[in-house]
């Protein structure tokens, strides 16, 4: 169902505390029809940056996913903050795209960009990047194939996210979204409940119960996948496993977070084209 052309890029370690991917997709000659255009995406505290080689999406209007904006975005390069919904779009025909995933922390410490006002939105990266970055991101709107845009971004990003000295290894989001906390708690005099939250909310944009329901959603995922491969799913058992406090509470994010209940969302990624996002990740 996902040929070479749709892939998924894991960074070096160097880059494993900044970028998380790179998604990649190429439906040229692929001849899919309307349906198989879709997309769904779930809900992330991920920053995204978006290039478009060739073709473009329409963003849906679908109850329970994020509200479209009121006018389509036109742009090189698009910036989407951190999103507490899913989003459902639609290309109209071949597409061929480059998707940046960084974490919302390490995008502000980066760019001093701060998300909290940046979250459900997309928009013009040229009123969100800082100089040095446009300069960047044209360059990558340039180049000639996605091999030389991962070079570019490679050779843009490690000697930055080198100089701050805070590499960290990669991890899921439940070990970032502890980490972030534990950082909270410790760079700066204040500590009441009240000034971590507000200092997590400047770094990634979400509050941190959010971050949290992101990262059980994440463990659910993979625990998923681990029973597919296996036995099979009892979604009592993933709930136990992956800190909900039982079944129902599970199928209540799972919804809120990716539009789906849990068993859907499992049967529409194992066969219909739309889900590619998803299977990426398994």
């Amino acid at each position: 169902m996902i040929d070479e052309r749709t892939r998924l890029w894991l960074p070096p370690l160097v880059l494993a505390g900044c970028v998380r991917a790179v998604m990649m997709r190429d439906t040229r000659g692929r001849q899919l029809d309307e349906m198989q255009r879709e997309n769904y995406f779930p809900a992330t505290p991920l920053v995204m940056l978006f290039w478009w080689a060739e073709g473009h999406s329409e963003w849906l209007a679908t109850p329970g996913f994020s509200t479209p904006p009121p006018e389509r975005r036109h742009a090189p390069v698009l910036f989407g903050g951190p999103f507490t919904l899913p989003t459902h779009t639609r290309n109209p025909g071949e597409m061929w795209a480059f998707k940046l995933l960084l974490l919302p922390d390490a995008f502000t410490a980066l760019t001093g960009v701060a998300l909290d006002r940046l979250v459900n939105q997309v928009v013009d990266a040229r009123d969100v990047l800082p100089a040095d970055w446009l300069g960047w991101a044209a360059a990558m709107s340039a180049a000639v194939d996605d091999a030389t845009r991962l070079q570019l971004l490679e050779d843009f990003l490690v000697p930055r996210w080198q100089a701050l000295g805070t590499q960290r290894p990669g991890h899921r989001y439940a070990v970032w979204t502890e980490a972030l906390a534990v950082r909270a708690a410790t760079s700066a005099a204040g500590r009441s409940l009240r000034q971590l939250e507000r200092r997590i909310k400047a770094w990634a944009g979400l509050p941190m119960r959010e971050l949290r329901a992101v990262s059980r959603a994440e463990n659910a995922f993979y625990a998923v996948a681990a029973a597919d491969a296996g036995t099979g799913v009892n979604w009592a058992d993933i709930a136990a496993e992956t800190d909900y406090a039982d079944q129902s509470h599970l199928c209540r994010e799972t919804r809120r977070l990716t539009g789906f209940s849990p068993e859907e969302l499992r049967r529409r990624m194992l066969v219909e084209e739309a889900f590619w996002a998803y299977r990426l990740w398994r």
